[in-house]
């Protein structure tokens, strides 16, 4: 018998940051400095939020979108927090940034349609993008200090482009966009039928007061999705929950999506959502802010060429002094140097390797001194 399968999944593969990750807690002894999960806990008041719900059997199914208090929570923390406004009829509560991007790329993708990733980029995007048969073009800006090169972007774009996708602050670099680059990208693409997502999801964790989103160009809203996460910025990485933004008519087309794939978030996690809008994130910036500022020196006091991040917690090093590339670097230092970090090319670019700075200080010293041990072998 003969059974087929939809070509979209077989041309996919599993995640390999996750598959190198799993590799090097295989290892025995080594030091993992991989995953981009903060090493803080939950907040008190989110936990004690989600125990109140659970409590008060808030353990039905709530609205599908969420519940209005919750779209209304995240409608105003928006325009408080980053000056955009989106109604509550305009936002979609999901089970985690992954749903979200999934079910936009979804609504806006037919087969064979073209997104632009400029890349290094997570390789999620590849992956979705695929899953939806549309095509990913990657826009490599790591010889362009990982701004977008308008001329290149032009080049990227055809008549089969139908969306764009920007990660400021980004993973795995930590660069968040000029203003420059993101009037140069409206500048190109203002009068184009395309779709920009907008991965925001690193966006509260920034250590520059010249920050900006794309999603400030609201005169593109009819082609903009906003993005986020709970998952970084309040240490959730494990209750799986995010958001989206989108105009109406857009919004309307990704809940049927949203609908019939999830149903719903979970009714007594929402009261915790309100709650994490409602924290000082200060505390976990400054803490980021002051281990890149250690994790950059000593880097580059070992010699080894990295941009200083300006968001996220991660740093990309330029590995192309080595010789050699980077699945290779990583899985020898891993098996000499006792030591993981995921390799550049499972970001779609070679010759680099990126460092998560997410976990403890004891962890961090360790980490970097094995690597500076194993560098020295070169």
């Amino acid at each position: 018998m003969d059974l087929t399968l939809n070509h979209a999944v077989l041309d996919v593969e599993l995640s390999g940051i996750r598959r190198f990750t799993f590799q090097v807690r295989d290892t025995p002894g080594a030091c993992a400095l991989t995953i981009g999960e903060p090493d803080q806990n939950t907040p008190e008041e989110i936990k004690e939020a989600a125990k109140a719900a659970l409590d008060a059997n808030d353990t039905h199914y709530p609205p599908g979108n969420g519940y209005p208090y919750m779209l209304e929570a995240i409608s105003g923390f928006e325009e408080r927090v980053h000056g955009l406004r989106y109604s509550p009829e305009e936002i979609i509560l999901t089970i985690g940034a992954t749903e979200s991007l999934f079910i936009a790329l979804s609504t806006v993708l037919n087969p064979g349609d073209e997104v632009i990733i400029p890349t290094p980029a997570f390789s999620l995007y590849e992956s979705i993008t695929r899953l939806c048969r549309g095509v990913p073009v990657f826009l490599p800006t790591e010889n362009n200090r990982f701004q977008i090169d308008p001329e290149a972007l032009k080049k990227a774009v055809t008549p089969r482009t139908k969306a764009i996708v920007l990660t400021s602050p980004n993973n795995p670099t930590g660069c968040i966009y000029t203003r420059e680059t993101l009037d140069a990208v409206h500048d190109i693409l203002k009068d184009q039928p395309i779709f920009v997502l907008c991965d925001d999801v690193y966006r509260t964790l920034v250590y520059t007061d010249a920050y900006h989103s794309f999603a400030e160009f609201q005169d593109m809203r009819d082609r903009i999705i906003v993005i986020n996460s709970f998952s970084k910025p309040y240490a959730m990485t494990g209750w799986r929950l995010g958001y989206c933004l989108a105009d109406a008519p857009i919004r309307d087309r990704m809940q049927i999506f949203h609908q019939y794939s999830v149903v719903s978030a979970p009714a007594f996690v929402q009261p915790a959502c309100v709650a994490a809008l409602n924290c000082d994130t200060a505390p976990m910036v400054e803490l980021f802010r002051r281990r890149r500022n250690d994790v950059y020196k000593r880097l580059i006091h070992m010699g080894l060429d990295v941009q200083e991040p300006e968001g996220a917690f991660y740093m990309f090093i330029d590995i192309r002094k080595f010789g050699m590339d980077s699945l290779s670097f990583c899985e020898k230092m891993l098996k000499e140097g006792l030591v993981g970090l995921i390799p550049g090319i499972y970001f779609g670019t070679e010759g680099y390797m990126r460092l998560s700075y997410c976990y403890s200080d004891e962890d961090l010293r360790e980490g970097l001194n094995r690597i500076e041990k194993f560098i020295k072998t070169f």
